[in-house]
């Protein structure tokens, strides 16, 4: 969702040298793309870990840090790596270690939930830089990476006049937003027998027992990408080749927003303003409890948000999305 404001942050600074401070288990997001002229890994959750990464952007002299997280440590990794100015949301007690940066919107104090792609790109606005044509999240995949995916898929059996569609069951926040394997199982039977298609499982790392209860549960054939295990560069192009995607409210879902491909979101937990933009080809399936939105790991209650949504919902929404892109 902080795509947009990468490119119009090469917009802006055209002939800047620009790095990108990122995790290493999401590297391989933006490892292909033209915003930046390197990546430095951002393994600084110990101690050790955060005074080399302090050196390694010191090394960089770099002028200027444009903080996106909302965290007091990564303002304080850029400020003790160096950085001449350092922008960033002042917010969280981080003024103070802030050369300047925007206010977030806030109501009776509190601050106010908004798309993550237009709060990321209010940086950029507050650094007066042209933000009109950068709303839109975009994804790059190498040449070397699109032919991975084509063998890959030419693997499993999938041609290329075939309806493929994914389900993405898993989700690294918790178990909270995870429909439940038993219905992704009906749901794979419903589609299979409304579209005869292939149904390709993204798995993710120890998600391996939500895809067997999910292909031992469903009567249909099921592509399970478990022991493949299919990184997030990989993930790209498979996504890519999808005519629709099934998946809880995680990541993939952004990656078929930024290949347009159509998305059935069902989302429990998590509070729908976060991510209410460029829903053009996205259909959000959510029930609204007294307890909503908790964002918890795990449900302390019945998990009524997420079971209630039921699978001919789910196929229905696919159905409309399909019908209005024909």
């Amino acid at each position: 969702m902080a795509t947009p404001a990468f490119a119009c942050i090469r917009q802006g600074y055209p002939r800047s040298r620009l790095i990108a401070v990122i995790r290493g288990y999401v590297k391989k997001v933006i490892e292909d793309a033209p915003w930046f002229d390197g990546i430095v890994q951002a393994d600084d959750k110990t101690l050790p870990g955060f005074y080399q990464l302090v050196g390694r952007i010191r090394r960089l002299d770099s002028q200027m840090a444009i903080v996106f997280p909302n965290s007091l440590r990564a303002v304080l990794t850029a400020r003790l790596a160096g950085a001449r100015k350092v922008y960033g949301y002042r917010r969280n007690g981080r003024d103070v270690f802030l050369s300047g940066g925007p206010l977030p919107r806030r109501q009776a104090r509190r601050v106010v939930p908004e798309p993550m792609t237009a709060y990321y790109l209010g940086i950029c606005r507050w650094l007066g830089l042209s933000v009109d044509t950068q709303k839109k999240p975009r994804l790059h995949v190498s040449g070397s990476l699109a032919q991975k995916g084509r063998k890959l898929l030419e693997r499993y059996g999938i041609r290329d006049e075939d309806m493929l569609i994914g389900l993405n069951p898993g989700a690294r926040f918790g178990s909270s937003k995870c429909w439940p394997p038993e219905h992704f199982a009906r749901l794979a039977d419903l589609l299979t027998q409304r579209w005869n298609c292939k149904l390709l499982l993204f798995i993710g790392p120890g998600e391996e027992p939500i895809a067997n209860a999910i292909v031992g549960l469903s009567r249909v054939e099921i592509i399970n990408t478990a022991t493949e295990h299919v990184d997030l560069a990989v993930l790209k192009p498979l996504i890519q080749r999808c005519r629709l995607l099934v998946t809880n409210d995680t990541g993939p879902r952004h990656y078929a927003v930024a290949f347009d491909v159509p998305v059935v979101v069902i989302m429990g937990p998590t509070d729908p303003r976060y991510t209410d933009s460029n829903l053009e080809k996205t259909i959000v399936l959510r029930r609204e409890m007294d307890c909503s939105p908790c964002h918890l790991k795990k449900c302390p209650r019945d998990h009524s948000c997420m079971t209630e949504i039921t699978p001919e919902a789910v196929l229905h929404a696919g159905e409309k999305l399909l019908q209005e892109q024909a």
